[in-house]
């Protein structure tokens, strides 16, 4: 039997899917949806806060550095958390956290004040997008998990595309603090929606009672996690695949494109907008590659490292002071890749986890592109600094990052994929084997 077609197969116990499954994850959607909006809104307002809290590129990056910080540090976390308390109650705490730090950062006074506001935000931010994913998979057919996965990261980019189209002309046309605090109102709307819609299983498919066992069963669960391959290499392309992208649209991609390309802010704006929407499109295609081909993950992974690394080093070598636009408008595209790219990460951490451990090895995963997208954009600010604004060399470091993942890739693949061979062995026999 393929790995499609073994894909394609429902499993005993699976959940029905359906119009009120549509309906319940789409509540959990629209949660993470303004997650993104409130994590990406620093994209447009980067040059803005730079001038209202009088900061250089070290401290500016320091704002999506310590917000990172914060959502990886959480994630194992939130993976807990969500395995043990379930998705209604995590995804409430997050959307409370991350709406409170959208309203501190539009009233902060201080730069001081405005990097706690981001940590707060940071935090909440953390509990959604797990949270999501093990809606799905509580909702949703495991046949569906690769497309459902895709799906919600699609509609996380659309939370990017508002920041870029309509949170930066806000913050133009009425100032800082109306757009910020006017698009924590968002948060308040999915707050209501979420505590009087949203369930954490369909009728029958309870989850069994996990009884609480202290820090020592914790630990188990992160090891245990950690020991499969797939885990961690699904870390590895996460970790690999996303960063370019995030640091480009989270801070550092107006500035290149206005500073080094000499564009203007409309025209930049329209190619982080690019960015997203080919996120978009890409992330339907890779998820309907992925739900019918299991073997397309780790060439469609691999193709958007070498793809990326490719136009980063034609953009950045490009003989004349500038690029070209058409230049900029393929790097962009490709960039829009990234995104969907990442999400293979949680299609090799899957499979290789019971579905008690799916939260914390969902957590795992999620790190992987954080901790990139951070050291990246620290190294981003340290070097432009160091350089007098040299965005060719302080771009570079997108290069080290990449060797390192595509490294750890390469190692781990074999052994995940004959651990994971072994898995669906042991689940065909259990399916055979089940009592009527």
């Amino acid at each position: 039997m393929s790995s499609a077609t073994s894909a394609g197969k429902a499993l005993p116990g699976d959940p029905p899917g359906g119009r009120r499954a549509i309906a319940v994850w789409g509540i959990g959607v629209a949660v993470y949806f303004v997650a993104v909006i409130f994590r990406t809104s620093l994209g447009v307002a980067g040059l803005d806060a730079a001038d209202r809290f009088h900061v250089n590129a070290s401290a500016l990056s320091t704002f999506s550095i310590l917000q990172l910080l914060v959502y990886a540090g959480m994630q194992i976390p939130v993976g807990l958390l969500v395995d043990r308390l379930g998705t209604k109650k995590v995804l409430g705490i997050g959307v409370v956290l991350f709406t409170v730090g959208q309203l501190g950062f539009a009233f902060s006074p201080s730069y001081g004040m405005a990097l706690a506001s981001r940590a707060l935000l940071g935090c909440g931010d953390a509990m959604t997008f797990i949270s999501v994913l093990r809606l799905g998979s509580r909702w949703f057919p495991a046949r569906r998990g690769p497309m459902v996965a895709q799906l919600a990261g699609l509609v996380g980019m659309a939370g990017n595309l508002v920041s870029t189209l309509v949170l930066a002309r806000l913050l133009h046309g009425i100032g800082w603090t109306a757009a910020f605090a006017g698009s924590a109102l968002a948060g308040v709307v999915v707050l209501v929606l979420l505590l009087l819609f949203l369930k954490d299983h369909p009728e029958g498919h309870e989850p069994e009672p996990m009884p609480h066992q202290g820090a020592a069963y914790v630990r188990r669960q992160i090891a245990l996690s950690w020991r499969e391959p797939g885990t961690r290499l699904g870390l590895w392309v996460h970790f690999t695949t996303q960063f370019p992208a995030m640091v480009f649209l989270l801070l550092w991609g107006m500035p290149f494109l206005v500073e080094a390309q000499g564009l203007s802010r409309g025209t930049a704006g329209g190619l982080l907008t690019l960015v997203v929407l080919s996120n978009m499109a890409v992330g339907l295609v890779y998820g309907q590659v992925i739900a019918r081909h299991h073997a397309a993950r780790l060439p469609l992974a691999l193709g958007t490292v070498g793809a990326t690394a490719a136009l980063w080093a034609a953009t950045l070598a490009y003989p004349a002071d500038r690029a070209p636009m058409w230049l900029l408008v393929v790097l962009c595209t490709v960039l829009g890749a990234c995104g969907p790219a990442s999400m293979i990460g949680f299609d090799f951490a899957r499979p290789a986890n019971p579905p008690e451990r799916q939260g914390t090895a969902s957590g795992i995963t999620n790190m992987g592109g954080f901790i990139a997208s951070m050291t990246t954009l620290f190294a981003i600010g340290v070097l432009l600094d160091a350089t007098g604004d040299d965005y060719t060399v302080a771009f570079s470091s997108v290069f080290v990052l990449q060797v390192l993942g595509v490294t750890q890739i390469l190692r781990l693949r074999r052994q995940a994929a004959r651990r994971e061979r072994e898995r669906l062995v042991a689940s065909r026999v259990e399916t055979v084997h089940v009592p009527v």
